[in-house]
Order: C-alpha cells, then structure tokens, then sequence
C-alpha cells in the first residue's frame, strides 16, 4: 500500500462528515409544525385536569366536613373555616380529627384558597374554588367551582 492511498482512506471528505444545513433546517421545521399543533391540545388537557382536580379537592373536603359534623354535631362555623379539619377548634367538643389526610389544608390548583362558608347560601356549608382568575364568574379555566354544583 503506498502512502498516498493512506493519506486519501483516513481524511473524512466534505460529504461524510454530517448534516448539511438544510437538513437542519427541515427538521426544525417539522419540530416547530409539530409543537404548534400539539402545543395548544397539552394546554387544554392541562386546564382541564386542573378543574378536575378543583372539584375533586371539594369533594374531598366536603367528605371531611360531613365526618366533622357527624363528631362535633355541627358543620365548622365561617370563622373556624377549612382548619377545624385539620386542628382542633377551642371550645369544640366531639373533635375526632384530623379529618383531612394532610396536617395542612391544601389550596385550590392556582394555588389559591379553598373560600368557605357556613351556614351557606346553597346548602348547610359553602365551599368554592374561584377558578384561575380568582374572581367570581368567569368560563373555562377561570370557572367557578362550587360544593352545591
């Protein structure tokens, strides 16, 4: 073998040595075509877990609620609010509790409190999730919640 042809099989030439730029730029393309289209159902999906998980948190509390009342004979007053199922109210007799899985009372999925009311509007006790506006009204994400709905 002599030692031009050495030289010649060793160095990768122009062509072997990997993506060319359009190529590049076809897969980015794609990527972003995908991501536009997918993006946009993922963030509806999400909204909509969040709700869910909204309402299935004032079940959880309204099941705690239901076990506080059967303990204490009564439903926590506004003042007592959400805590008396996790902390005994002073002045309480027949607390049980904890009543809430959790030593602390969680907030809604925006990361804003659970609003408690009792005795309620619609029921012995009012419990709401003002949705991700955290305001009364609104539609879709920014929804109301509500125990009595």
């Amino acid at each position: 073998m002599n030692r031009n042809n050495a030289l010649f099989v060793s160095e990768p030439t122009a062509r072997q040595s990997g993506f060319t730029l359009i190529e590049l730029l076809v897969v980015l393309t794609i990527i972003g075509l995908l991501g536009g289209l997918v993006g946009p159902q993922v963030m509806k999906h999400l909204s909509e877990a969040k709700s869910k998980s909204a309402k299935l948190q004032i079940e959880d509390f309204s099941t705690g609620l239901d076990m506080y009342k059967l303990d204490v004979g009564r439903y926590p007053t506004s003042d007592e609010g959400l805590v008396a199922l996790v902390e005994e109210p002073a002045n309480v007799m027949g607390w049980n509790g904890p009543y809430m899985r959790k030593k602390k009372i969680p907030k809604d999925p925006w990361q804003y409190d659970f609003r408690y009311r009792s005795p309620g509007e619609h029921g012995e006790f009012d419990l709401t999730s003002l949705g991700s506006d955290n305001s009364e009204g609104g539609e879709g994400e920014a929804r109301d919640l509500a125990s009595w709905e």
